[in-house]
């Protein structure tokens, strides 16, 4: 006898709200790493926005590879 597994209750309200958390938690790291990168410019005097280019794009980086891990989560 193969055992059936339960249907999946629909979690809706459930999964809007991870999403927004994960849309709020997107916008504080790249927010974070625009700030980061300023003071980096800042701190080494740099004419050009190097690290603020550099860091902002590590934190874009970051922040959809941290959206994909909970959509995973979210999947199973």
């Amino acid at each position: 006898m193969d055992p059936q597994k339960p249907p999946k209750k629909n979690n809706g309200l459930r999964n809007a709200a991870i999403l927004s958390g994960v849309a709020i938690q997107m916008g504080i790291i790249i927010f974070l790493a625009a700030k980061g990168g300023k003071w980096l410019d800042a701190y080494f005097e740099m004419e050009s926005k190097t690290f603020t280019i550099i860091v902002t794009l590590l934190g874009v980086a970051i922040s959809i590879y941290l959206v994909l891990q909970q959509l995973k989560r979210i999947n199973n």
